[in-house]
């Protein structure tokens, strides 16, 4: 827990630096974001399926829609963080101005204490009926602290407000993972809230 405070820290910190040097090549440039995007960088929240958090996005220099997005998030039930790092590629959609499509990959670590759950579907008297049909959610819990490396891929959808600072996006990121010698894929959604500058 003391490594997600320290990150979120150094985070907090961070930010007033990327800001200032945001603005100062807004100014330089003559015009704002990069390529068709009408940001620059975006800092917000990322609400979803396995993991929620804060996300920010920041514009390669150029013209070529190439953004990277990192991401702090927890999941639901979870004792712990995920810091996840994506690649991005944006391209403008035909017709609807501050509209765009994205994918990318990356990857991500996190640690968790000790809690996991898996679910155990049995059937009874061989029909699948309501009544007939059990399902138990086994839980597992120790206070071991595990780390959870993976890697991700993403598709999204993001619309840039035409007279205010934010981006509002959507986006599916499904990922693969290794928590403590068991292996998963896991299919997440979220939607997305920056600020832009």
């Amino acid at each position: 827990m003391k490594r997600l405070w320290f990150s979120f820290l150094f985070f907090l910190l961070v930010l007033p630096g990327l800001t200032v040097q945001a603005q100062s090549k807004k100014k330089s440039s003559g015009g704002g974001g990069s390529g068709s995007s009408g940001y620059s960088t975006g800092i917000g929240l990322r609400g979803g399926g396995y993991s929620s958090g804060l996300t920010v996005k920041h514009f390669l220099s150029g013209k070529n829609g190439v953004a990277l997005e990192a991401l702090l998030t927890t999941e639901y039930r979870a004792k712990g963080a995920r810091l996840t790092l994506l690649g991005e590629k944006h391209k403008s959609l035909a017709d609807v101005q501050g509209l765009q499509f994205y994918y990318g990959a990356g990857f991500h670590a996190g640690s968790y204490q000790g809690r996991y759950y898996f679910d155990d579907g049995r059937y009874y008297r061989g029909r699948k009926d309501k009544d007939d049909y059990f399902r138990n959610r086994v839980y597992l819990t120790d206070e071991t602290t595990y780390l959870a490396i993976g890697a991700d891929l993403i598709l999204g959808l993001e619309y840039k407000l035409e007279d205010l600072p934010f981006v509002v996006g959507v986006d599916y990121k499904p990922f693969f993972e290794v928590f403590n010698g068991y292996t998963g894929f896991y299919n997440d959604a979220a939607v997305s809230l920056r600020f832009t500058f």
